[in-house]
């Protein structure tokens, strides 16, 4: 057996609903109807009765006696031209002396006299003509005495008639009120229809067991939002991805997230395939895309990468590069001094040859040395003599102030060297590009307060408007080269400074300049995507800054 379409089920189901309601109703207001005629009839009967009581001749007649049969004549006459079923009047013993029927006059009525309180009664009347409306008035005598009472009655059948009568505007008006009923039902079901797309009540649930598994099973974060940004799917993987807990479906991105790049990139503010955003642990690749079916837009989805691992062993392998680029430079370099200290010995100069050696020797130790005199951290020396080397190889002098000075453990060392890491790296880029001679200056000083940066380079430098965008992760005025992702060495920098309570500026051109400050004592984040606006370095901080352009303008 073939099922019916969700629509037409649904039609079905509300036309069969509005029939028997519209039935039912016009039973009801039939039987409604009903009651009110009655009454109608009943309060017409009581009136003609009343004003059969007040005739002259019958007050007189019941009590003085009836001559010449005057109250019959006259009560038939008012039945006759009123239409009524019977017009009776009942003297104080019960006695008729008026009837349709002239042989039930002069007999006396089975019920007992009602009107004698001085009121009319309205009411059902079975008697010997049949089922009627009835009313019943009291008939005062010239002496103001209660002498009888008139009861007047109108068929039931009147009543059913003008009840039938009645009937086919009842059903003209039900008939629209179904017609409606069913246009409305009609529209409604096809609403319904272009709503859920066509789609049944079977392929409802298996879309919905489909959603399911597949939220659940893949590795990626998925987050759906509708067309007001509300969202209304969310898997396991991107609460974990958003650190959004809680029951948030429903709710918008600013309900569940902070201010920063993250919420941007999310509700689409900040478009782009594949965005990277850094969160206080993670570095995701996050892609929205608008969703429309059939033309019509129903919001967006947005996927979530854990790209963490991904991107730390590609700046890893990125460096491993750059530095075998060095060594083999290196390799070049000495493998020409050899040759030329093989060349000096078949010469018969071996004192030179020794010379020479020695002057390569000193060159290379010396740089090592006098890095390791100022910086006590061998962890950040050999980051810096590893940079030097780096520079070196691709034209640009990188050198460190003479008044610079790092203890053995300072404070927050693994921030620091990534603090000073990226910074030389995208300065040693932004010389590697720029004028000649091309150059980098590097201070590190320490006090007791904290710990104070400063690079300075050739390079063209970040123009003033640029300076809080420069720290937006993925942000980056260079293309993509080797295997890193651009726009993350500045964008980590400035979190991991926030992190620790620090400040972060950045210089004016000519040439670029970075400046970095962090206390001796962390503070705490309280935003997850602070503001670059950390203000302008001040004190000793300040006095580094005037050392390092001094170097620079020597």
């Amino acid at each position: 057996m073939t099922k019916r379409r969700l629509s037409t089920q649904i039609l079905v189901s509300q036309l069969s609903i509005l029939v028997v309601t519209v039935i039912v109703g016009f039973v009801l207001f039939a039987s409604a109807e009903r009651g009110h005629l009655d009454r109608e009839y009943q309060s017409r009967a009581l009136a003609m009765a009343q004003t059969v009581a007040g005739i002259p001749l019958i007050r007189e007649a019941l009590e003085y006696g009836d001559s010449g049969n005057a109250i019959q004549s006259t009560a038939e006459r008012i039945r006759v031209s009123s239409n009524a079923a019977y017009v009776v009047v009942i003297d104080l013993d019960g006695v008729r002396h008026s009837h349709p029927n002239p042989a039930l006059i002069g007999q006396r009525v089975e019920e007992p006299l009602i009107a004698l309180d001085g009121l009319g009664h309205t009411g059902v009347d079975n008697g010997s003509l049949g089922l009627s409306a009835n009313g019943k008035a009291p008939v005062y005598g010239p002496s103001g005495a209660i002498v009888g009472e008139v009861s007047v009655g109108i068929m039931e059948s009147e009543v059913t008639d003008a009840l039938s009568r009645e009937r086919p505007t009842f059903a003209v008006y039900f008939g629209i009120a179904l017609l409606i009923g069913v246009i409305a039902s009609y529209g409604l079901a096809w609403r319904i229809k272009r709503t859920t797309f066509g789609l049944e009540l079977h392929e409802f649930a298996t879309l919905l067991q489909e959603r399911e598994a597949m939220l659940h099973g893949i590795r990626e974060g998925v987050v759906a939002f509708d067309v007001a940004g509300r969202i209304t799917v969310i898997n396991d993987e991107a609460r974990r991805l958003l650190d959004i807990g809680g029951d948030c479906l429903g709710r918008t991105l600013v309900d569940v997230l902070p201010p920063g790049r993250l919420r941007e990139v999310l509700s689409g503010q900040s478009p782009g395939p594949d965005q990277i955003v850094l969160t206080d642990n993670l570095c995701l690749a996050v892609n929205r895309m608008p969703v429309q079916l059939r033309g019509r837009e129903l919001g967006a989805i947005v996927t979530v990468r854990d790209r963490t691992e991904l991107v730390g062993v590609l700046r890893e392998l990125d460096n491993v590069r750059s530095l075998s680029d060095a060594l083999r430079a290196q390799q070049h370099e000495f493998a020409n001094q050899l040759h030329a200290v093989a060349g000096l010995i078949e010469l018969g100069d071996p004192g030179e040859a020794l010379a020479l050696i020695a002057h390569s020797q000193a060159s290379t130790a010396g740089r090592a040395e006098a890095v390791g005199e100022r910086v006590g951290s061998t962890l950040i020396a050999a980051l810096i003599v590893g940079k030097m080397t780096v520079a070196a190889e691709r034209g640009v002098e990188l050198t460190l102030s003479d008044d610079s000075w790092l203890e053995e453990r300072p404070a927050h060392p693994q921030s620091l060297l990534t603090i000073v890491g990226n910074l030389l790296d995208n300065a040693i880029d932004a010389a590697a590009g720029g004028k000649s001679p091309s150059y980098v200056r590097l201070h590190i000083g320490q006090d007791d307060a904290g710990t104070a940066v400063a690079v300075v380079d050739s390079g063209p430098g970040i123009p003033a408007d640029l300076s809080s965008t420069v720290f937006h992760d993925g942000y980056s005025t260079k293309p993509a080269t080797g295997t890193v992702r651009r726009g993350l060495g500045l964008a980590l920098v400035h979190r991991v400074v926030a992190r620790l309570g620090g400040t972060v500026e950045v210089g004016a051109p000519p040439g670029g300049s970075f400046w970095v400050w962090l206390p001796a004592a962390a503070g705490s984040l309280t935003d997850s995507s602070p503001s670059t606006d950390l203000g302008a370095p001040t004190g000793a901080f300040q006095s580094d800054l005037v050392g390092v352009a001094g170097q620079d303008a020597s």
